[in-house]
């Protein structure tokens, strides 16, 4: 295995990123000047898994051709990138497919996936398509895509790179990126930026549960979203009276009494 030589995110901030929806996390990068960090187009296949957070391994497709990628065996033409790039995945990476926002051909299959899951990778993200798309959405494991087709990879499609820095979907994804995924989808969190929107991140959730709480009892918005300073004090006190349990997963106590899920 080929790892990145990078020092480690602090667990601490893994933790508070992945309690984090993908909008909180877009808001937060937005007041530090990232104004499109989000995947635009891709969805979760399947049902079976709520989100990841980890960091990207990259790797770059750009168009078949036909002297350097021949039909007759098309496996064996020593492109090989490919399984390199799942053999070399480990726990907590998440491989980011630049497929030129390509769905003509698959940038992977159930066997690469899963493949992928068994090394502990966080998740498998492209901004083509995958195949076998049932098959992934009984796994269980986060795999993202812009759709599902049969078409297998090399009919379109030549692995040029790895680990190198690349754009999927439209968003600039350096290799070492902590990548965030939920049921809405995915945003590329910058890995420099990491450490110091984790803390807010899971703030603002807590805070925004605490107001959706209110919103959903009857009040207006007006004074409530955005807070003025007096809903501000009162979550405050809410807070104090209301610790909150920094287990990853855990569920935090709902503004209302209710026993009610805190969003993500």
């Amino acid at each position: 295995m080929t790892a990145l030589d990078l020092p480690p995110v602090p667990p601490d901030v893994l933790a508070d990123l992945g309690r984090a929806s993908t909008a909180t996390l877009a808001t937060q990068l937005y007041r530090r000047g990232i104004r499109q960090p989000f995947l635009v187009g891709l969805s979760p296949v399947g049902t079976r898994f709520d989100g990841f957070v980890g960091q990207a391994r990259t790797m770059r497709f750009v168009p078949a051709r036909e002297d350097v990628d021949p039909m007759d065996d098309p496996y064996r033409t020593g492109n090989v990138l490919q399984w390199e790039a799942v053999e070399r995945l480990g726990s907590g990476d998440v491989l980011v497919v630049d497929s030129r926002s390509d769905v003509t051909a698959a940038s992977a299959g159930d066997m690469l996936v899963t493949r992928a899951m068994k090394r502990g990778a966080a998740a498998f993200v492209t901004d083509g398509a995958f195949r076998d798309g049932a098959a992934l959405a009984e796994l269980g494991f986060p795999a993202y895509s812009r759709a599902i087709t049969a078409t297998t990879r090399p009919a379109s499609f030549h692995v040029a790179d790895l680990d190198v820095p690349i754009g999927c979907a439209g968003v600039a994804v350096y290799p070492g990126d902590i990548l965030v995924g939920d049921r809405d989808g995915v945003i590329v969190v910058p890995r420099a930026l990491a450490a110091g929107i984790a803390g807010p991140a899971a703030e603002q959730e807590r805070l925004e549960s605490y107001l959706h709480d209110r919103v959903k009892a009857g009040e207006a918005l007006w004074g409530t979203y955005p807070p003025s300073e007096e809903t501000l004090a009162s979550y405050r006190a809410w807070r104090s009276a209301n610790p909150v349990d920094d287990t990853p997963g855990a569920l935090q106590p709902s503004a209302a009494a209710t026993g009610a899920e805190a969003v993500r």
